[in-house]
């Protein structure tokens, strides 16, 4: 008798029309990406499927919720096509694969495929990216699109610091450092301080303030 390939439980968030394929069960189909943690947690799918907007980083956050509370359950992140930047701030957010949104259906299910059984995978440009970083020994930061004077100062903020704490310490103009955290919003999306700080400390910042 021949053997029969598993099927994997898969959830989709923020994803236009999900592969169909018999080695898939599709547990649920949400546009909203910030609903994948609500049905990672309710469902726990083999997979999470998971694609992300930069510059907002609410894609970082979720695959970090995800990994934390259903480690069963494997993210596989899709970016947008080049955005290799991305690939090393979502694997230290836990994803187990990264692959291109333009990818074709074939390669997302063997990539989910991949992850469901315990792999790390990449798409051919993530993974180039991925070693072009380790090869010129570059500082891996959470927050890729931020300059290093707004990730200096992002991680100042989520330590606990005010603006003129910021100031003092990097011996700038108080109107500067705000100038820059109204950069760092822009960037992340997000109006909310709280919500961006959250973000921040959860990525690792304010732990050396």
């Amino acid at each position: 008798m021949p053997i029969r390939t598993p099927v994997v439980s898969v959830v989709f968030a923020g994803v236009p029309e999900p592969p169909v394929s018999p080695e898939l069960e599709v547990f649920a189909h949400t546009p909203d990406e910030r609903e994948a943690i609500w049905f990672a947690t309710a469902l726990r799918p083999d997979v999470l499927v998971l694609s992300v907007h930069p510059p907002a980083l609410d894609g970082l956050a979720i695959t970090r919720e995800v990994s934390s509370r259903v480690p069963g359950t494997a993210v596989l992140v899709l970016t947008p096509p080049g955005d290799g930047e991305f690939v090393v701030a979502a694997m230290l957010a836990g994803a187990r694969g990264v692959l291109s949104r333009s990818a074709g259906p074939d390669d997302l299910i063997r990539f989910i495929r991949g992850v469901a059984a315990g792999a790390v995978v990449f798409g051919e440009r993530a993974a180039d990216r991925l070693y072009g970083l380790l090869a010129a020994s570059q500082p891996v930061r959470v927050f890729p699109r931020l300059t290093s004077r707004e990730h200096e100062v992002l991680d100042l903020l989520a330590g606990g610091l005010v603006i003129a704490q910021v100031a003092r310490q990097l011996g700038l103009a108080p109107k500067t450092v705000r100038n820059v955290v109204s950069s760092i919003h822009a960037k992340a999306g997000t109006d909310d301080r709280e919500v961006l700080l959250g973000q921040a400390r959860n990525a690792g910042l304010g732990r050396h303030s």
